[in-house]
């Protein structure tokens, strides 16, 4: 069962919901953009957080700062990052050993920077990267990213601006286009939630 809990990231507190089912491993998920209307109780969201609840992970979802409960404002991709930091580190005081990433749309994005900037994870997942509508041109080095993961119809994350990026960093992760799927998964949820259970352990 998940509990409320409070992430507290400098003077902001943000909302999360928490299922601690293991501290051999656990992951962090973010959602899509607020100012669309993104927040953890997302359809994607949701799916991408049973499927890790179903191998076990204990997993942490949150609010962004200045979405649902959580205080402060959007910060226009700056302030979350440190949104991100505070649950990654919220999962690693509880004791959760190996730590895993994985983000939605503008949540990919912010991870991306994250990653990036030398965050130490075990696992990283994107679930469409929203490179039609948000530069990743600071995105230099994605090292632990395993999977990536658009739709065939995706206008926001289209395949060849993400086969492009995987290029560009030199990393080797899977990469699988959903064919039939656009960038809100409608009616191919089940068919997110079979990619995500074969690729995690």
């Amino acid at each position: 069962m998940e509990e409320t809990v409070t992430i507290h990231c400098n003077n902001v507190r943000l909302e999360g919901l928490l299922n601690q089912q293991s501290f051999e491993r656990g992951v962090v998920i973010t959602h899509p953009h607020p100012l669309y209307g993104g927040n953890m109780e997302n359809p994607v969201v949701e799916q991408i957080l049973q499927s890790y609840l179903e191998k076990g992970y204990t997993t942490l979802r949150f609010n962004f700062r200045g979405t649902g409960k959580s205080s402060g404002m959007f910060d226009n991709g700056l302030g979350e990052l440190d949104d991100v930091r505070s649950a990654l580190a919220c999962l690693k005081d509880l004791g959760v050993k190996e730590l895993s990433l994985a983000g939605y749309s503008f949540g990919a994005r912010i991870n991306a920077s994250v990653v990036s900037a030398g965050f130490e994870l075990t696992d990283h997942i994107m679930i469409s990267p929203p490179m039609g509508f948000m530069s990743f041109e600071d995105v230099d080095s994605l090292p632990s990213t395993g999977l990536i993961l658009t739709g065939a119809k995706d206008d926001i994350a289209p395949p060849t601006l993400v086969q492009a990026a995987i290029n560009r960093w030199q990393i080797s992760p899977r990469f699988e286009v959903l064919e039939g799927c656009d960038h809100f998964y409608t009616g191919c949820l089940g068919q997110l939630k079979d990619f995500l259970l074969a690729y995690l352990p």
